[in-house]
């Protein structure tokens, strides 16, 4: 069979040594953008297998296969108590599971000291000392907002929500633009090996061992983040045996637990979010990560808003946010 993951260690590296050990699967990569951004439906006609984002399922739901009728109702049961967070039903679209969580991720806390802030009054003191940092590429910007009205308790795109944008805006101020504006890898490696020593919201990864990942700061209303991860979908071209064989591998005990971790991965099991360091650090903010709309239309719509915010943001426009608003009642009302 044919796959297509993403082209990062933690997207290909268990996938390459799973196909390696067992065959099966001949793994095509893409670039983080194109996994955030590429319709599923357009690459289902070419493969057979996809490691896909949530958000985009609501306009590939034809060219998938409902896991239901791929595994037994006991083993997607099972699964489903294994994982954390709301990480397998980040996937789940009327009533039925369109690709298995294989890896789990949510914005949090990565700095290059010990003892970040917890909260975001907190982080405000800090970024006003220098070397601090927001992620806003790519659908990063808009990712932000949600998790801050999600950690001040306020809906998203309402005259409150503005206090989300007042806070990226103050760190925009004080931060690069030629750091800011990168996606969560660019990011990652601003801090390795350049002046950034704080970023206080950034998807998590696996293979950093000279940051610290912590859980994300809190509002009033506890910690704000925003569910990522990945999940396993079965085009309908595929090989229905082969295809059932490789889902049961990807979820079985021995591969998320140890060959995920081993080979760069970062396993939706929750057990493997019970050992020491980035895992247990970070496991609360998976446990609360908030889930995106998966409407058909939602992608598009993602890549729009963020692009409003960015550009406000960078030049200082105080109507960013009601650009913003008016474009989600746009989507809304289309």
């Amino acid at each position: 069979m044919k796959g297509l993951t993403w082209d990062h260690p933690r997207g290909y590296g268990p996938l390459d040594e799973l196909a390696r050990r067992e065959g099966g699967v001949e793994w095509d990569r893409q670039p983080l953008e194109g996994f955030e951004s590429t319709p599923i439906a357009e690459l289902a006609a070419e493969y057979d297998l996809l490691v896909v984002d949530h958000p985009g399922l609501g306009a590939a739901l034809d060219h998938l296969v409902p896991m239901e009728e791929l595994l037994d109702a006991a083993e997607l049961a099972a699964w489903r108590a294994g994982t954390i967070g709301a990480s397998y039903d980040s996937y789940v679209l009327d009533g039925r599971t369109w690709a298995l969580p294989i890896d789990a991720a949510a914005q949090v806390s990565v700095a290059t000291f010990a003892d970040q802030p917890k909260t975001w009054d907190d982080v405000l003191s800090v970024a006003r000392e220098g070397g601090v940092a927001p992620c806003l590429g790519g659908p990063h910007a808009l990712l932000m907002y949600f998790a801050l009205c999600v950690a001040f308790g306020i809906e998203p795109f309402t005259d409150a929500a503005g206090r989300a944008v007042e806070v990226m805006a103050e760190l925009v101020a004080w931060a690069d633009p030629a750091v800011w504006a990168r996606n969560p890898i660019g990011a990652l490696a601003a801090m390795t090996d350049g002046p950034v020593r704080y970023c206080p919201l950034v998807y998590g990864y696996t293979g950093y061992p000279l940051l610290s990942f912590e859980d994300a700061p809190a509002g009033p209303a506890g910690i704000g983040s925003v569910l990522g991860g990945t999940g396993l979908a079965v085009s309908r071209k595929a090989p229905e045996d082969e295809a059932r064989a490789v889902a049961r591998r990807m979820i079985a005990a021995d591969v998320q637990t140890e060959v995920f971790p081993a080979f760069g991965g970062q396993a939706a099991d929750r057990r493997a979010w019970t050992s020491p360091g980035f895992h247990a650090d970070t496991a609360t903010t998976l446990e609360r990560a908030w889930v995106r709309p998966r409407e058909p239309g939602y992608i598009r719509f993602q890549t729009e808003a963020a692009r409003i915010l960015r550009d406000g943001l960078a030049a200082r426009d105080p109507r960013v946010h009601g650009r913003l608003t008016a474009r989600y009642r746009e989507w809304r009302d289309a």
